[in-house]
């Protein structure tokens, strides 16, 4: 018999490719497990909040937001020049404070002619410009165990540990701390040093 030449109505049957079908499912497995990775990772260690106040200019200001490290305190202490979040003497009521670690457990802190002295060594990195209002680093003051010192880079425009309201900050009342800023302003998105 003679094949006949011209249309047929006869469709091919395709035969599907094993590989490729197995690099589809590969790329679906790991965009979906990337995806629940990321959802973890926020709700589980990071949180998201907003600055308030211009008491952290230049570094962060008024209504950026930032992302912070619920976690990291739960293994390890703050450092002197962590950016932490916290709440003023554990009160839930209160928004969220974002300040800078300037005296941990042990420091000596005072402020003498508008610079902060923690353990008779001056620290002026972290400011914008001399301590106007010393406040409670009037005289020295000595952190007990358990006790943080937290000022505003801002340090004349900040109620920080200074004020007699807020005070020192135990670490229970710490939140977490600040790592990843999102852009704001002339403010670019990036790590909070």
């Amino acid at each position: 018999m003679a094949r006949r030449k011209g249309l047929t109505f006869y469709q091919r049957k395709k035969k599907l490719n094993i590989t490729v079908v197995k690099e589809i499912l590969s790329w679906i497995f790991w965009i979906f497990a990337s995806m629940l990775l990321a959802v973890v990772t926020v709700f589980c260690i990071g949180m998201k909040t907003s600055v308030i106040g211009p008491s952290m200019e230049p570094s962060l200001y008024n209504g950026q937001e930032i992302f912070l490290n619920r976690l990291i305190y739960k293994a390890a202490s703050p450092c002197v020049g962590d950016v932490i979040v916290f709440l003023p003497n554990g009160n839930e009521k209160s928004h969220y404070y974002v300040k800078r670690v300037v005296g941990v457990p042990g420091d000596t802190l005072y402020i003498k002619s508008g610079i902060l002295y923690v353990n008779d060594e001056a620290v002026e990195q972290y400011f914008n410009d001399r301590i106007v209002e010393p406040g409670l680093l009037d005289s020295k003051v000595t952190l007990g165990e358990d006790e943080y010192f937290v000022i505003g880079d801002n340090c004349n425009n900040s109620e920080d540990s200074r004020s007699a309201n807020i005070g020192t900050v135990k670490k229970s009342y710490i939140i977490g701390k600040a790592w990843m800023k999102l852009a704001s302003g002339s403010s670019e998105m990036g790590l909070i040093e």
